[in-house]
């Protein structure tokens, strides 16, 4: 899949792992404020926009989290073009939620090309070869016949098994990190050589492993990791990434566009 950026995109913010889960969260009051303000012509969310998706029919539960979000997402696609990719939390999210939210699905990944640059877009989990479990479990999870038989089960049932094996995946990382192991995985640095000579792309931009930073791959090659979102964490997480084109910042590097991370507050929220 690539996009190109139409001429009047000045402005394209990236977010990724919100991990909106309660409708009344200071996080999620967050996000709304940042979509009510943010100056950008369109936002693209790369993953984990939820803590967990169990189907499109949790849509019909009035009050909960997702209809709130596919409400303000709504809203601010009136002004903006909102683009959502699935992620390891939220890989069920279908066509409903998109309609209902004025969004537009992104696979995962894919490129944008914007003021003559390529950019490689994905949540990042697929890159993490070390965790090899996680990759088996997500080979098995993205099948149809997996997804056919897990949403043929009751709501009520798919919302706790959702918060069984997320419980399960917490202990998981508690008790490496007691041991003195590794708790997170990071991606693959030949793989992801590879995916950006594939999309003939310098600049990768992903989330999952909450290690918000910049990673030169090598020469000119550069993976761009966005932060979590929490604001009941201290202090509050909420970074973004910003692309802007050069003629609408104020050092244009040589007429190239200006790939620069927002503080909470830079985004408004």
């Amino acid at each position: 899949m690539e996009i190109s950026a139409p001429a009047h995109w000045h402005t394209v913010d990236f977010l990724s792992d919100l991990h909106l889960e309660r409708p009344d969260s200071p996080t999620l009051a967050g996000f709304a404020h940042y979509l009510e303000h943010s100056p950008a012509q369109a936002l693209m969310v790369l993953g984990d926009l939820f803590e967990a998706w169990v189907g499109d029919d949790a849509l019909g539960l009035t009050g909960d989290v997702e209809q709130k979000v596919a409400a303000m997402l709504l809203h601010a696609s009136r002004r903006m073009e909102v683009f959502i990719m699935c992620g390891n939390r939220d890989f069920l999210m279908g066509p409903a939620f998109m309609q209902a939210s004025g969004a537009r699905a992104l696979a995962d990944t894919c490129v944008l090309e914007f003021a003559n640059q390529r950019y490689v877009l994905t949540h990042g989990d697929a890159f993490c070869l070390g965790d090899t479990d996680y990759l088996a479990f997500r080979a098995l999870s993205r099948s149809p016949a997996w997804q056919q038989d897990f949403l043929h089960q009751p709501l009520a049932e798919r919302q706790a098994l959702a918060r069984q094996m997320r419980a399960q995946s917490v202990a998981h990382q508690a008790a490496m990190r007691q041991r003195g192991g590794i708790s997170w995985h990071d991606l693959d640095t030949r793989a992801c050589l590879d995916c950006l000579a594939n999309a003939r792309a310098d600049t990768m931009i992903h989330g999952h492993t909450h290690h918000p930073d910049m990673h030169v791959l090598a020469p000119g090659k550069t993976r761009w990791v966005l932060s979590d979102w929490d604001f009941e964490s201290s202090p509050p997480r909420a970074d973004g990434l910003r692309l802007t084109r050069p003629s609408h910042s104020l050092d244009s590097h040589g007429g190239m566009p200006v790939l620069q991370r927002l503080s909470a507050l830079q985004l408004n929220v």
